[in-house]
């Protein structure tokens, strides 16, 4: 069976919001593509898909879903499964991403991305997931790395030799959430530039940058939480301009999904990934 590959365009992205739909399509964008978010556009029609049609005519498209609970313990929601196969073939994104996590158990679905214990038999079952969600789809999956604020004692592999063994043995590409190993390594006071050293990097093919609050927990030690309701922060830049260092440009999506900005806020942020994107590609020629 042939799978697409992901074909995003190494250039910044902006996860789209429908507020800024006006903005964006008064004139071209200096932006490689949008990414929308799965589960808001699984109706028939209506506002939400004159809307993405529109934009579609003229950017890249990512769909990234929060919904299939690739690591649930239960076999995949298979009229989910179906509904994502029916918008894929409808806008042929040129990526499509989920979250190393589990949302749902039998019939319960919870709000949340919950992380899981890195163990021989996980691995098996989200290579089982990937794979049969690729399948149905007839593309290749990302995978996403996740924020986490506790870890398993039952693991018996490191995150990044667990996301390297599902790309190598389900052929997905992984997508590196930049924020998100900042936010886990504060929380797990380890240190993210180590992380990211061990990352396997050759297997990514998108990159996310986004905002988290601060807090603290019950002992007094900093918190994170990814919220994606604030600009990226500094530690994170730094960490972003690591890694394209080292791999070249790869294309990069800002996320902010919360107390949502004006567009011009937005496409600054976006503007400075693609500054450092192009700096890569100056590097390289």
């Amino acid at each position: 069976m042939s799978m697409q590959s992901s074909q995003l365009p190494s250039r910044a992205g902006i996860g789209f919001k429908p507020q800024h739909f006006a903005d964006i399509v008064a004139s071209r964008q200096p932006l490689g593509f949008f990414e929308v978010h799965a589960e808001n556009y699984m109706g028939a029609g209506g506002p939400p898909h004159a809307q993405l049609r529109r934009l579609r005519e003229d950017y890249a498209l990512s769909i990234h879903g929060v919904g299939l609970s690739i690591g649930a313990m239960q076999p995949l929601d298979a009229d989910h499964l179906e509904r994502l196969r029916l918008l894929c073939d409808r806008y042929e994104p040129e990526s499509f991403s989920e979250h190393l996590a589990w949302s749902s158990h039998d019939s319960v679905y919870l709000n949340d991305l919950l992380p899981l214990p890195y163990t021989d038999g996980t691995l098996s079952r989200v290579v089982e997931h990937v794979d049969r969600v690729q399948t149905r789809l007839r593309r290749q999956m990302l995978l996403e790395n996740p924020a986490t604020y506790l870890t398993f004692a039952e693991s018996t592999l490191a995150e990044t030799d667990f996301l390297a063994e599902v790309a190598r043995r389900a052929g997905c590409g992984l997508l590196l959430d930049v924020n998100n190993v900042f936010v886990a390594a504060t929380n797990h006071n380890t240190d993210p530039a180590a992380y990211l050293a061990r990352f396997p990097l050759e297997a990514v093919r998108e990159i996310h940058l986004s905002g988290h609050s601060r807090t603290t927990d019950e002992t007094g030690a900093p918190l994170l939480i990814d919220s994606h309701d604030t600009p990226v922060t500094d530690p994170v830049w730094a960490l972003y301009a690591d890694v394209i260092a080292r791999t070249g440009p790869v294309p990069t999506l800002i996320e902010w999904d919360n107390d949502v900005p004006a567009w011009p806020i937005l496409r600054a942020e976006a503007l400075r990934a693609e500054t450092v994107l192009a700096g890569a590609r100056q590097n390289a020629a």
